[in-house]
């Protein structure tokens, strides 16, 4: 990451934009190693739109029906980011999967957020398959985006128990909250250089 500064760094997003929200709450800290420069949406109406807007950070709509395949519409979000100068991108809530060439380019650059702990639970659904599974103990994850869904080297988990009469609903607000916490930690963790990719593998240090 760069030595120059705050990393700039672009947010994506479909929904509501609440991991968004933590993100440039934690951002709003001087002192804190990275800077929410640019947010896009794939979805013009999307609530996290206007938790750009409040904060006046600049909001580009790339909807990705407007584009005839995966590579084109990556080209276009590749483009935005390039003319932001931005350094560092984060998956919040994204609901599109990259082609391997974006993926490729912004290698070890580029990181996600699952309601899991991964690897179990890859992909959709998350809480009805953790509910229906019985198990005790949920979570989330931040990892590094690579080609394979879901299956970057880990950053940063935190545990959530799955408790009894819990709905889909009520987990998901639950490993939501911690989330929130989680995600501006892991961006601190990247931007500050304590933790980078290499050779496909998370290497952790003070200063790596």
């Amino acid at each position: 990451m760069s030595a120059r500064g705050r990393v700039r760094t672009a947010v994506l997003i479909s929904g509501r934009g609440s991991n968004l929200a933590a993100l440039l709450s934690a951002a709003e800290d001087a002192g804190f190693p990275a800077e929410i420069v640019l947010v896009i949406s794939n979805v013009e109406r999307a609530a996290g739109v206007r938790v750009a807007e409040d904060a006046n950070v600049p909001c580009r709509i790339i909807p990705h029906g407007a584009f005839p395949s995966r590579e084109a519409f990556d080209a276009a979000i590749d483009a935005a980011l390039k003319e932001a100068r931005v350094e560092l991108v984060l998956e919040a809530g994204f609901m599109r999967i990259h082609s391997d060439g974006f993926v490729r380019k912004w290698e070890g650059r580029i990181l996600n957020i699952h309601p899991s702990l991964l690897p179990a639970f890859k992909g959709l659904n998350v809480h009805q398959r953790v509910l229906e599974s019985g198990v005790s103990i949920t979570g989330c994850t931040v990892h590094f985006i690579v080609a394979e869904l879901d299956s970057g080297p880990i950053i940063l988990q935190a545990e959530v128990p799955v408790e009894a009469g819990d709905t889909k609903a009520s987990l998901a607000a639950r490993v939501l909250a911690v989330e929130h916490k989680l995600y501006p930690e892991a961006l601190r963790m990247v931007a500050s250089g304590r933790v980078k990719l290499e050779n496909g593998v998370a290497v952790f240090g003070e200063d790596c």
